[in-house]
């Protein structure tokens, strides 16, 4: 077992657990939504977290004009995605600590806990006019520019944005500022993003920092 939980964590390391397993996206999935959505040739497109890639694959059937790029943080689905879609460019990755702004479109098939960080990135980072598309999974309280349904009673999510009538300096202010706070306990001190406590000199009294 101490076997097959290596390979699981090499495959799939711990800190992409947060974010959706690997469920590949089904073939010409995204076909009708290309029709509403027409992209240029040369429009820029990322498949977040594109796993195994088939994503890039039903990006690539709906959208052959296209320049496809992927970002998967495990390294062993990133060598099979750019083995299976040799026309994308995939790179090895976080997805959210990728730069969204120079896409034309951001493609996900993640998670419902996922998608409210999504949206928070695209107002943050991706340019008026561009396209934030989702399977299966809405934004919480935004209503879709297109919506889709599949066959298999799922839906895709198409969101023009910006997803919402906000101050985009705004929220960037926002995310510095949640970037910079240190709302912590008593008793504690940030160092980058950990804690530790803070150290007490004989007779109880701390120690400055």
């Amino acid at each position: 077992w101490l076997l097959l939980l290596g390979a699981l964590l090499l495959v799939y390391p711990l800190n992409a657990w947060r974010d959706a397993p690997v469920f590949p996206t089904p073939t010409g999935a995204l076909d009708g939504l290309a029709q509403v959505l027409p992209l240029p040739a040369g429009a820029r497109v990322l498949d977040a977290g594109c796993g195994l890639g088939h994503g890039l694959r039903a990006l690539h059937r709906a959208w052959p004009q296209a320049l496809l790029h992927g970002v998967e943080w495990s390294w062993v689905l990133r060598w099979v995605c750019a083995v299976r879609c040799p026309w994308a460019r995939v790179r090895r990755g976080d997805m959210w600590a990728a730069d969204w702004s120079s896409y034309d479109m951001v493609y996900l098939f993640q998670r419902p806990e996922s998608m409210t960080r999504a949206a928070v990135k695209s107002l943050a980072e991706m340019a008026d006019g561009a396209w934030l598309v989702s399977l299966n999974f809405p934004l919480s309280d935004v209503e879709p520019t297109h919506c889709l349904p599949l066959p298999d009673g799922r839906h895709v999510y198409a969101y023009r944005c910006p997803v919402a009538e906000v101050d985009r300096q705004s929220v960037q202010d926002d995310v510095e500022a949640g970037r910079r706070a240190e709302v912590t306990p008593p008793g504690v001190i940030v160092r980058g993003e950990r804690l530790y406590p803070i150290r007490q000199r004989p007779g109880g009294r701390r120690r400055s920092t």
